[in-house]
């Protein structure tokens, strides 16, 4: 009575075979994620030599299938490591990622809202980003109001994004 008492609660303890499945799929999908990353990333990453050259090989693969059985490789030798630090770094990575994509998006809307509102527009990006030239800002934005009238190509709105972008890492660089 006890050995059965016993066996089934080292059956709990261990993880199913579901739930093993569950996890080599995880790290294949991480393997995949890191195996995406161009070189420079890869190369900062704290990734072993040998998954280094499996990503490396995954990489000269043409192969749909190869390619398939390839990352099944990287998979393995995932679940061989400690894969948190490096779960860690793509977790900053998408984190970063995705700070830039806000960034750029709010940068979208303060150029659309330039073009749609003027003035008061430029006012609120002067008191945001005090180092903007207003004079500046208002022949950008009366050229991209312009092109937009005439449909022509948005030449100017696109300069008025980089000149926002800068405006933005300079008021970032220096702290305003």
């Amino acid at each position: 009575m006890t050995d059965d008492f016993y066996d089934e609660q080292e059956r709990d303890e261990r993880p199913s075979k579901s739930e093993k499945k569950r996890q080599s799929a995880a790290l294949q999908a991480l393997g995949e994620e890191v195996a995406s990353l161009p070189k420079g990333e890869l190369a900062q990453m704290p990734v072993p030599e040998e998954l280094k050259e499996a990503i490396a090989t995954a990489r000269r693969i043409k192969s749909r299938e190869a390619l398939r059985r390839q990352y099944q490789y990287i998979g393995k030798l995932m679940r061989k490591l400690d894969t948190d630090d490096l779960e860690k770094a793509m977790e900053e990575r998408r984190e970063k990622v995705q700070q830039l994509d806000r960034s750029f998006h709010e940068l979208e809307a303060w150029r659309d809202r330039l073009i749609a509102e003027g003035m008061p527009a430029i006012d609120a990006v002067k008191s945001e980003m005090p180092g903007a030239d207003r004079q500046k800002l208002r022949q950008l934005v009366t050229r991209a109001k312009q092109e937009a009238e005439r449909k022509q190509p948005p030449k100017s709105a696109r300069e008025l994004f980089r000149y926002l972008r800068d405006l933005k890492e300079d008021s970032l660089n220096q702290g305003w």
